[in-house]
């Protein structure tokens, strides 16, 4: 197959798919990762696609940023919060894991340091890419909408081979059994993150106690600090302190 030929074969699967990886295309093509990086190199000279940490992905992706961009005008002064207290644990030129989470994009657009950040966000990379201080790595793979985050087995490989100084991670919820994600791929993550990390440090606002989600990401032994806007629930509050996670109370200025 010619490279012309390729690249609208690979751009057919691009629409689908939504985003590629290097060992996608090598896959799908039968080529060489060099080829499959010349491939990569080739469509995003020509715009057809964007650049992902280990791919690529379609650039009408990034046209959803606009009304995300409405929608962090409505953070709640509890995020802004926890957010502003959780910078207090990142340190210049760190290596460090952020998840998909409003919170924790409440927290990057705070951030003032320059760091190495990780992320399976689209829109904590949107939020950074304006960043000269900071180094953006955005995993690639299927785009999560709901969620806004791409998945795929590839970039677990990756994460399996990187050391986090800290993992900085939103939750779906938190319950005397531990934290939890709605999504399955979002909870694996999570936890092959936080054992690859020196320390995971989970953000979330005192709603996540009242919800119910599907797929356990670890208990809170695994947790190391809890960061919040308010006392969690007797039951919540024993299991966090009988298994060792710190409590960060984030408290309202008003």
């Amino acid at each position: 197959m010619y490279q012309e030929e390729r690249l609208a074969a690979i751009l057919d699967n691009l629409q689908k798919a939504r985003s590629l990886s290097v060992a996608d295309i090598c896959r799908l093509y039968g080529v060489s990762r060099d080829t499959a990086r010349r491939d990569i190199v080739k469509l995003t000279e020509q715009g057809a696609a964007i650049r992902t940490h280990g791919g690529i992905a379609l650039p009408d992706i990034k046209n959803q940023i606009l009304a995300y961009r409405e929608r962090l005008q409505a953070y709640s002064e509890e995020k802004i919060q926890i957010g502003a207290k959780a910078l207090s644990l990142i340190k210049d030129n760190g290596c460090y894991f952020f998840n998909a989470s409003t919170t924790i994009s409440c927290m990057v657009r705070q951030m003032k340091v320059s760091a190495n950040i990780f992320t399976q966000s689209l829109d904590v990379a949107e939020l950074l890419s304006g960043d000269a201080q900071s180094s953006v790595h955005l995993f690639g793979g299927t785009f999560h909408q709901r969620n806004r985050f791409f998945f795929s087995v590839d970039s677990i490989k990756q994460i399996e081979r990187i050391h986090f100084d800290a993992a900085f991670l939103g939750a779906a919820a938190l319950t005397d059994d531990g934290i939890y994600y709605e999504d399955e791929e979002d909870a694996l993550l999570s936890r092959i993150v936080s054992d690859r990390s020196d320390s995971t440090i989970i953000l979330a606002d005192h709603k996540k106690y009242e919800q119910m989600s599907r797929f356990k990401a670890f208990d809170w032994k695994a947790a190391d600090i809890l960061i919040t806007d308010r006392q969690p629930p007797e039951k919540v509050d024993t299991a966090r302190e009988m298994q060792g996670t710190n409590l960060l109370l984030a408290e309202s200025d008003s």
